[in-house]
C-alpha cells in the first residue's frame, strides 16, 4: 500500500476528533440532534484548520444510514461504518460532490450543477455539493446559483469552504449559515503532534515539537506537512526516526532563537559592529536575508507582547523557553523602543521582497535599530522647557531617566519642521555631534496680558475707554474670546450725534457670525452696566491698501494699541514673542504669514 502523508492519515473522521474548532462542532452536533440543519453553509478561515474536514464529517452525518440513538450511533456523530460513510470518506460517493471552484468557476458549470440539483439523490438522503475555494467563483456564476440557493429542493445541501469570505457576494452569504473557523492554538498543535509521534513510534523532545508547531503558524495541516518532511530527513535510532531541534532548524532554514536574543543585546549596547558581525555569520552559514528578516520581525513581536502582557500571556504562542527569551529581551527596552524596532524591521522585510541586494538592506535595517536606541521622544525634550507659568520644567531628582539609562541631550528640529506633525518624533540622544548636542536655551516668557483688563488706549476719552474695557471683560468672562479680541483691537469712536461706533477689521458676514445674538446681548448689558446712555454700533471697518506691500490694513485712525503696520504683517508676526520662542526652540524660519483678521482683499502673504 502506498504511503499516506500524516495530514491525510490522521484526518479526523468525527466531530470530536477535530482540534480547535469546538464552537463549530458543538453547533453542528446540536443542529443534527434537533433536526435543524440548514440548506447552505459557508466555512471560512485560515488554511489547514479543518474547513473541508468538517464539511465531509457533516456530509457523512447527514447521509449516515444508521439512526441516531441506536447502539451503533448513540449520538449525532456519523457511524463511520455504513456504506454512505465509507464512500464519502473515500471520496467516491455519487451523492456527495466535491467541486474545485478554482477550475469550475464559470457560469456554464454552475448552470449544469443547478440543473442536476433538481433531481433526487441516487441513493442517500441528501445530494450534497461542496465547493472548495468558493471565493474564486465568478459573480455571474454566483448570480446563476442565487435562486437555487434561496429556494433549494429539500434534498440538496450546499457547502462552501473558503479562505476569503469577503469575496463571496453578500446575497450568497445572507442565504447561508456562516461559520468562521479559528486558528489552532499552539498548545493544541503541540498535543496533536505529540500524540501522532507516539503512534508513529518517533522519538521527539518537546523543543523539536514546539519548533514544528510554531512553524505551523496556527495551521494543523502545515505543522503535519513539516513534520512529515522532518521525519523523512531525521536520523534513524534503533530503526525509528528521531527528531532533533538542530536538524529541524537546518531543514526549515531558520536560525536559532538565542542568536536573536544576542543580536538585540548588541542593539541595546549600541554595538553596531557586533550586530553586523552576528548577522554576517548567519548569512554566511546559508541563511536567507529574507528568512532572517522574517524571524527578527517575529522575535520583536514576541518581545513586544511579553512587554505588554508578561511572560505568561496568551498572546505568545511559543514554547516556554522562547517565552523566557522574549521576556529577557523585553526587559532591555521600553514599549516605545520595541514598537519603533518592529516598524523598522517590517519596512525592511517589505523592501527585501523587491530589492536586488537583500543583504545590504538587511544590514541597513539593523543599523537603524542601533540608531533608534539612541533616540528619545520629542515630548521629553519639550517637558524640560519653561512652561507658560515660568517654571523650568526640568526633571527633578525623582524623575524617571530616559529609556536605556543614558543621559539625554536634545537636538532642535530642522528648518521648516512642523512641530505639530513631529510631536511623536524622537530626537538624538548622547551620540549626536557636539555642535548639535547642546539643548536650546530657555526663552524669557512674555508678560501675559490679562484678558479681563484690556490695555488702556491713551488716545480714547476716559469714558469711552472705560466702556471698551467693560465690554471686552464681559465678553472674556462669558467665553467669547474671539469677539473680545476683535473688539479689543477695533477702532472705537464717538459719533457726532452721540452714539459709539466700533469699526472691526472683518467682513460683514464674518462679523455677524462673531458678534452673534448672544454676544450682542452681552455687549448691551455691559454698556448699561457702565451707566452710559449712548447707543453702540459695531460695523465693518473701511479697509485701505498699504502702499508699501499691498496688504490690507486697518483704518488710518486706528488707536495706538493696535500693532504698527510699518513693516507689514510679516514684521508683526516676527515681533510676536511666542513666534520668536518657537523659532529658537525649533531653529525654524517663518516663510508664510496669512492675515485672517481682514479678508476684504485676497489672502495676504509675506515672504522671507
Amino acid at each position: 500500500m502506498a504511503y499516506r502523508i500524516l495530514a491525510r492519515k490522521y484526518r479526523p473522521q468525527r466531530f470530536s476528533h477535530v482540534v480547535g474548532q469546538e464552537h463549530v462542532t458543538r453547533t453542528l452536533l446540536n443542529a443534527l440532534e434537533q433536526g435543524r440543519t440548514a440548506h447552505g453553509y459557508i466555512f471560512s478561515g485560515h488554511r489547514g484548520i479543518g474547513k473541508t474536514t468538517i464539511a465531509r464529517i457533516l456530509a457523512m452525518a447527514l447521509n449516515c444510514r444508521t439512526a441516531i440513538g441506536s447502539s451503533e450511533r448513540p449520538t449525532a456523530e456519523p457511524c463511520g461504518t455504513c456504506v454512505s460513510c465509507e464512500e464519502i470518506r473515500n471520496g467516491n460517493s455519487v451523492d456527495m460532490l466535491e467541486i474545485d471552484a478554482a477550475t469550475n468557476r464559470g457560469i456554464d458549470e454552475i448552470r449544469e450543477l443547478r440543473d442536476a440539483a433538481r433531481y433526487s439523490p441516487a441513493r442517500d438522503r441528501y445530494k450534497i455539493y461542496l465547493f472548495d475555494e468558493a471565493h474564486q467563483i465568478t459573480d455571474a456564476a454566483f448570480n446563476a446559483l442565487l435562486k437555487t440557493l434561496e429556494e433549494p429542493p429539500d434534498h440538496v445541501v450546499f457547502m462552501m469552504a473558503t479562505t476569503q469570505p469577503e469575496d463571496i457576494p453578500q446575497t450568497i452569504r445572507s442565504r447561508c449559515q456562516h461559520f468562521s473557523f479559528h486558528a489552532v492554538k499552539f498548545n493544541d498543535i503541540m498535543d496533536q503532534l505529540r500524540q501522532i509521534a507516539g503512534q508513529e513510534k518517533i522519538a521527539a523532545d518537546d523543543e523539536a515539537l514546539a519548533l514544528l508547531a510554531e512553524a505551523g503558524d496556527g495551521s494543523m495541516r502545515d505543522a503535519l506537512s513539516i513534520m512529515d518532511q522532518a521525519i523523512a530527513s531525521a536520523p534513524l535510532v534503533d530503526g525509528s526516526a528521531k527528531l532533533e531541534t538542530e536538524q529541524i532548524r537546518e531543514l526549515m532554514g531558520t536560525a536559532p532563537s538565542p542568536v536573536f536574543e544576542q543580536l538585540m543585546g548588541s542593539v541595546h549596547a549600541a554595538e553596531s559592529a557586533a550586530v553586523i558581525e552576528r548577522i554576517n555569520r548567519l548569512i554566511d552559514a546559508g541563511n536567507s536575508p529574507l528568512q532572517l528578516a522574517r524571524q527578527i520581525v517575529r522575535y520583536l513581536r514576541n518581545s513586544l507582547m511579553a512587554k505588554l502582557g508578561g511572560e505568561s500571556t496568551e498572546l505568545l504562542q511559543i514554547s516556554s523557553d522562547e517565552r523566557a527569551r522574549a521576556a529577557r529581551t523585553a526587559a532591555l527596552f521600553s514599549e516605545e523602543d520595541l514598537t519603533r524596532f518592529l516598524q523598522v524591521m517590517l519596512r525592511t522585510f517589505d523592501d527585501l521582497n523587491y530589492r536586488q541586494e537583500q543583504r545590504f538592506h538587511l544590514e541597513l535595517g539593523l543599523i537603524k535599530l542601533v540608531h533608534l536606541e539612541r533616540l528619545i521622544p520629542l515630548e521629553q525634550i519639550l517637558s524640560s522647557l519653561p512652561d507658560a507659568s515660568g517654571s523650568s520644567g526640568t526633571p527633578g531628582p525623582g524623575s524617571r531617566p530616559p529609556a536605556g539609562g543614558r543621559r539625554a541631550s536634545a537636538v532642535g528640529a530642522a528648518p521648516g519642521l512642523n512641530a505639530a506633525a513631529t510631536a511623536n518624533a524622537p530626537a538624538v540622544r548622547d551620540s549626536s555631534p557636539p555642535a548639535l548636542a547642546s539643548p536650546p536655551q530657555p526663552v524669557a516668557e512674555p508678560e501675559q496680558e490679562q484678558p479681563s483688563q484690556p490695555a488702556p488706549s491713551p488716545s480714547l476719552p476716559a469714558e469711552l475707554e472705560a466702556v471698551r474695557q467693560a465690554i471686552v471683560a464681559a465678553l472674556e468672562q462669558a467665553n467669547h474670546a474671539t469677539a473680545a479680541g476683535l473688539l479689543s483691537c477695533a477702532h472705537w469712536s464717538v459719533e457726532p450725534e452721540g452714539g459709539i461706533r466700533v469699526e472691526a477689521g472683518m467682513k460683514k458676514t464674518m462679523l455677524g457670525l462673531t458678534i452673534n445674538a448672544e454676544a450682542s446681548k452681552i455687549v448691551r448689558d455691559a454698556l448699561r452696566a457702565t451707566g452710559s446712555a449712548q447707543a453702540i454700533a459695531i460695523v465693518p471697518a473701511e479697509p485701505r491698501v498699504d502702499s508699501m506691500d499691498g496688504l490690507t490694513a486697518t483704518p488710518a485712525a486706528a488707536p495706538p494699541f493696535i500693532a504698527p503696520r510699518s513693516g507689514g504683517i510679516q514684521a508683526i508676526a516676527l515681533e510676536n514673542p511666542l513666534v520668536r520662542q518657537a523659532q529658537e526652540i525649533f531653529r525654524a524660519e517663518v516663510r508664510n504669514v496669512l492675515d485672517l483678521r481682514e479678508s476684504s482683499q485676497p489672502s495676504s502673504r509675506g515672504k522671507r
